[in-house]
């Protein structure tokens, strides 16, 4: 495999995964109803945790969030946490809450936690995120930290575009429609909660 190959192969890849519905887009979207730059600092608290699991998983441990045990612990810490947020967030709805001080302020802590407890994100990258690693230590140093940058772009140009695609969207329809976002985001986040927990239980029984 050619160099260029491989970095529209970490390309394709990333974006697939970055793209995917779950906890992060969710919140992405809720935030960026009153910041459109919420989603930078979601995908910032998500580097924060990708960048040193990178460096983990390049030394081995990967093999550990593969055990049984390991990935039903993080989808029931997961789900809990993804519970409480979503409560959280249907209640600030009712109570017309919805503000930029409630939601935007916390969107570094929220791309960091939501990154450690959501279980897919960590079986992703001890699955085909640890064979892109792989991949990259042929190329050297330059193969890995092209891996890496390209990879955090993707999240970041992601993640920003959704905030920026609902900050637009807020400002145009106006407050119905963003409590309309937050009680879809909440809705969602209550279905991945119950998901969680549900693989978790399952995972030691």
């Amino acid at each position: 495999m050619s160099y260029l190959s491989f970095l529209l192969q970490v390309l394709l890849v990333s974006l697939t995964g970055v793209m995917a519905p779950g906890p992060i887009t969710a919140l992405t979207v809720a935030k960026g109803n009153e910041s459109p730059h919420a989603g930078a600092a979601v995908a910032a608290g998500h580097g924060i945790v990708e960048i040193p699991l990178m460096v983990a998983i390049f030394y081995g441990f990967g093999r550990l969030l593969e055990q049984r045990y390991v990935k039903a612990s993080i989808a029931l810490a997961g789900g809990v946490f993804l519970a409480i947020m979503a409560v959280g967030m249907i209640r600030s709805i009712r109570r017309a809450e919805v503000g930029p001080d409630k939601y935007t302020r916390s969107a570094l802590v929220t791309g960091i936690v939501l990154s450690i407890g959501n279980p897919y994100f960590l079986i992703w990258w001890a699955t085909v995120g640890g064979a892109l690693i792989m991949r990259s230590v042929t190329f050297g140093t330059a193969g890995i930290i092209s891996f890496a940058a390209l990879h955090l772009l993707c999240d970041l140009a992601w993640l920003y575009f959704l905030s920026v695609l609902s900050f637009k969207g807020g400002q145009f329809f106006g407050r119905i429609f963003q409590k309309v976002i937050f009680a879809g985001c909440g809705a969602f986040l209550v279905f991945l909660s119950a998901k969680f927990i549900m693989d978790g239980v399952r995972g030691f029984t």
